[in-house]
């Protein structure tokens, strides 16, 4: 070794000495390495590779080849540069150009699959066809609509590959992604049209339809056609054996939580393998109005849990204090790693394959096979590499919003979150307190103007609720996953299991009604992409004000108490401020989207109102009994049916 080498790395040996040292152990700390700045070298290629999936994807095929081979030329360009001239920043941008020409390409190839065979063209003129499908997707039920004076029957959707079609007495051996509605046909067997046959159905499951083809209502959806078709579904082949083992833990799941309360009923699968189909959707309504909807799409905290199990905290897995039953049993880290490894793949089968379940996995495998080689790796380059992979094998998880907000989500827990906590703690708040804050903060911050986009509201009691149900979710979900794994071996145990977790799933169910009855919840925002951009820059200037308020005591007080008063809206207060409702008001209008619902007050102050009519949308007449104090309705009277 040359001196010059010796003498850089005396520095690095000094600090470890001086952290040995430090740790009060008589063998030191057994992992000394001190945290530098952020690797950073692979998010500019990750989002090239984004960035070029969404601009490509849906264009012609032309514009893809072109693009993928600009980038291409001009990775080539920077690299020869790089050889006349070193220089890190010129591998960044060569890695990036790279990325960015790789995803045009594959993005271009997911769009031409679309376009290719009989299929487009069978939609184009909606043609009835003999269709054989393969069922990639969960099938789901839709809302039941209103038509005329009859309730319709809900639809049943599933996503599908169609891989043969006859029309015009010609079969055509195809692979195009397709959407499959089946609506329920009177006196069909299988019991309510065959509309249960449908929902039990699983993925990988083989179909032959009598369907009428349409095309795709965007033109940039990621579908061929979408295939109608009635009646029970008509089975030529079995699901695989992986999908049936993990359709039977999901149903033993929910066959263990059957004889709890609705509430911790509908939401322990939703915790733990991500089945919301029994949520009611009063409850529903409520965690979109509290924002804790991401507590019902299994993501990477679900995975974090289950490793945990296994490899103990992450920060310990390659250290010799390393916890979990791995360490308990004596397993190596290469075997440690395996059977991670095998776990994750086992956890996406049970929990299906949607943007965040794939986004955790994938970085979770990376920090598995970190720890088998004995290679520690930063979080922010592992969700980076996830985003690159999880892009260049599916191009159209770039457009998906569940795929955004996980990667916005993860992003914020992994940068300005612990500079939050370190901030807070220096303010001598707890550490757990002050992690909990942090995390939720930090999340609702960079994903709400993506969900501005889509639910044109701002939630201002997001970060309570979250820290409020975060209490409860951990040991719901474990319980919860205690149940799934023991269903198969004794119902007995597993309903013990159950009802444990139907405790916490109770205590999050109060936390979402509560927030979300509460009059100032949700304030209303404009949507799309203005609005998100909107909230964007009203968020930054928020954090800067709020870096000079929080130096002031008095200040800080003042915007609590004020944030406060908007959520609850206190009666006398907002009629002070509003001059809504006018005392003694007799008979009030509502406007409910559809018509107006009439409401006639008893006279008796005590919040009783005869209702005449509601409208379709349930929360626009509930935010105006709120506001009018109505709490009991005696008497409801419907004089017609609305329709859509």
């Amino acid at each position: 070794m040359t001196a010059a080498a010796q003498s850089s790395q005396t520095p690095h040996r000094a600090a470890r000495a001086e952290v040995h040292q430090a740790s009060g152990s008589r063998l030191g700390d057994s992992h000394p390495h001190q945290e530098g700045a952020p690797d950073l070298r692979l998010v500019l290629p990750a989002l090239a590779t984004w960035g070029a999936a969404v601009l490509v994807l849906g264009a012609p095929g032309s514009r893809a080849a072109l693009a993928t081979a600009a980038c291409l030329a001009a990775a080539v360009a920077v690299l020869a540069a790089r050889r006349l001239r070193p220089r890190a920043a010129a591998g960044v941008a060569a890695a990036a150009l790279l990325c960015a020409g790789a995803s045009a390409g594959a993005a271009g190839l997911s769009t031409a699959e679309l376009h290719r065979g009989p299929v487009p063209a069978l939609a184009a003129r909606q043609r009835h066809a003999a269709v054989e499908v393969t069922l990639t997707g969960d099938p789901h039920e839709t809302r039941a609509r209103v038509r005329g004076s009859a309730l319709a029957a809900p639809s049943v959707v599933a996503e599908a590959d169609a891989v043969r079609v006859t029309a015009d007495g010609a079969t055509t051996a195809v692979r195009t992604p397709v959407l499959v509605i089946a609506s329920s046909r009177a006196g069909a067997p299988g019991g309510d049209g065959g509309q249960d046959a449908w929902l039990r159905l699983l993925p990988s499951t083989g179909l032959t339809l009598d369907a009428r083809l349409a095309p795709p209502v965007r033109p940039d959806d990621r579908i061929a056609a979408v295939v109608y078709t009635d009646g029970p579904p008509q089975i030529t082949a079995r699901p695989s054996l992986v999908q049936r083992i993990a359709g039977s833990l999901r149903a033993g799941l929910r066959r263990s939580a059957d004889e709890l309360g609705p509430d911790a009923r509908s939401l322990i699968p939703g915790f733990v393998v991500g089945d919301t189909s029994g949520i009611p959707p009063e409850l529903n309504e409520a965690f979109e109005a509290t924002d804790l909807t991401h507590l019902l799409a299994v993501s990477g905290s679900n995975l974090t849990l289950v490793l945990t199990l296994l490899i103990g905290p992450p920060a310990l897995a390659v250290r010799a204090e390393r916890r979990g039953l791995a360490a308990r049993l004596g397993l190596p880290l290469r075997l440690t790693a395996l059977l991670g490894g095998a776990l994750t793949i086992g956890f996406v089968v049970l929990c299906r394959p949607d943007p965040s379940v794939l986004r955790a996995a994938v970085c979770g495998l990376i920090t598995l096979l970190a720890i088998g080689t004995g290679r520690r790796r930063s979080l922010l380059p592992a969700l980076a590499a996830a985003v690159i992979i999880l892009i260049l094998y599916d191009p159209w998880l770039a457009r998906s919003y569940g795929f955004v907000l996980s990667v916005l989500a993860t992003t914020g827990l992994l940068t300005v979150g612990p500079r939050w906590s370190e901030a807070l703690q220096r303010r001598r708040v707890p550490a757990h307190v002050a992690e909990a804050l942090a995390a939720a903060a930090s999340a609702q911050v960079f994903c709400a103007p993506v969900i501005a986009v889509l639910a044109a509201h701002i939630s201002l009691v997001a970060v309570p609720c979250n820290l409020l149900a975060e209490l409860a979710v951990t040991p719901a979900t474990l319980l919860g996953f205690g149940a799934l794994v023991t269903a198969p071996l004794s119902m007995t145990v597993a309903r013990g299991f159950a009802w444990a977790a139907g405790w916490p799933a109770d205590w999050v169910a109060a936390v979402a009604r509560t927030g979300g009855s509460l009059p100032g919840a949700a304030l209303a925002w404009p949507g799309g992409w203005t609005g998100g951009v909107l909230l964007a820059a009203a968020t930054a200037a928020a954090l800067f004000l709020a870096r000079r308020i929080l130096r002031r005591p008095w200040a800080c007080a003042a915007v609590a108490l004020l944030l406060v008063v908007v959520v609850l809206q206190p009666a006398p207060l907002t009629r002070i401020v509003t001059g809504w409702p006018p005392p003694g008001w007799r008979l009030a209008v509502c406007d409910v989207g559809q018509g107006d619902a009439l409401v006639l007050n008893s006279g008796d102050g005590d919040g009783t109102a005869v209702v005449i009519d509601t409208g379709p949308e349930p929360t626009l007449a509930d935010h105006c009994l709120r506001s009018l104090g109505v709490t009991d309705i005696p008497l409801l009277v419907l004089t017609h049916f609305f329709s859509p």
